[in-house]
């Protein structure tokens, strides 16, 4: 079931003009610059290898010093299968979760955008209505497939381990945002809310815009690399927490999903926010909340994705 992307779209454009991704490129690019830093000097060696290989790689170090340039190419890489999304280059045409090519790793030959890999939806009913089945290939499914391709052990070429790579930093975001997790199915909605695209909420300075919008945005819109990096682990307003050691430690993206779903049911869909699609306006309980559940999730899914990056290449 494909996510109607529209209320999404125009959130970001108010907020960011030209930007529209999932945790927005703020929060998918803090995540790379947590998981960076937690990686080991022989393995950030073989990840900027691989990273040097996207096609994209030399716009992103244009006008960087060079000691700084692999940090930052690895950051800005977290949004690539965002940037996908609006490059010409790439197409939505026959691009299906139950089509012939949905899994494929063909590295960046493969032209197709993919917008479901992006979530997998396990669906909840509050109500006892029927819930739909996740598509059959989803972030979960791609998250498995491109770690194993990711591994030295996999035999691919360069290239296609460096296309493994640049989806899985921004595929392991996307599983710790708890609305890419679930979709909501009730009386008043029985096709379900798409991730709570389909539910309308105001925030605290009278914008509206989707539920899923509202989560992606939780670190922001249109952020450079280096204010990312700033943002992420040095500025102390703003630098994500340390993660729960245990959760940093679960290697298993089956539960990294179960846990987003268990948040979204818990918070995301909490009062204020109502059964049917709103609008909502949040209060000021479920926006520090909101803030609070992302910023542990980000910082999670950092440690984590070192943790997969280190194992694939050590």
């Amino acid at each position: 079931m494909p996510r109607r992307l529209t209320a999404l779209f125009a959130a970001a454009a108010f907020l960011c003009p030209g930007s529209a991704m999932a945790w927005w490129d703020g929060g998918h690019m803090q995540i790379a610059a947590v998981a960076y830093d937690r990686l080991s000097t022989d393995i950030r060696v073989k990840v900027d290898a691989l990273i040097r290989l996207n096609p994209d790689y030399e716009r992103w170090v244009a006008g960087v010093r060079g000691d700084l340039a692999a940090q930052h190419a690895f950051v800005r890489a977290s949004v690539w299968a965002d940037d996908i999304k609006s490059d010409s280059a790439y197409t939505r045409s026959g691009d299906r979760p139950d089509g012939r090519h949905a899994d494929r790793n063909a590295g960046y030959y493969d032209h197709l955008v993919h917008d479901y890999w992006h979530y997998r939806d396990v669906g909840f009913s509050p109500d006892g209505t029927a819930v739909d089945d996740p598509d059959p290939v989803n972030a979960l499914t791609q998250i498995k497939l491109l770690t194993e391709g990711l591994s030295e052990a996999s035999g691919l070429p360069d290239g296609v381990r460096s296309y493994d790579l640049v989806w899985l930093l921004h595929l392991v975001g996307d599983a710790h945002q708890p609305l890419h997790a679930t979709a909501r199915f009730t009386a008043v909605d029985s096709n379900g809310d798409r991730g709570g695209n389909d539910v309308d909420v105001i925030d605290a300075t009278g914008v509206t815009m989707s539920l899923h919008a509202y989560w992606d945005s939780r670190f922001g819109g249109y952020v450079t690399p280096q204010g990312a990096i700033r943002d992420g682990l040095s500025d102390q307003r703003t630098k994500l927490p340390e993660p729960d050691a245990a959760r940093a430690t679960i290697a298993d993206p089956e539960q990294w999903f179960a846990e987003s779903r268990d948040f979204a049911m818990q918070f995301a869909y909490a009062a204020p926010v109502g059964p049917a699609k709103g609008p909502y306006k949040l209060d000021r309980e479920y926006e520090t909340k909101a803030r609070d559940v992302s910023r542990e999730q980000a910082a999670v899914a950092g440690a984590r994705l070192a943790n997969l990056i280190t194992a694939a290449l050590k």
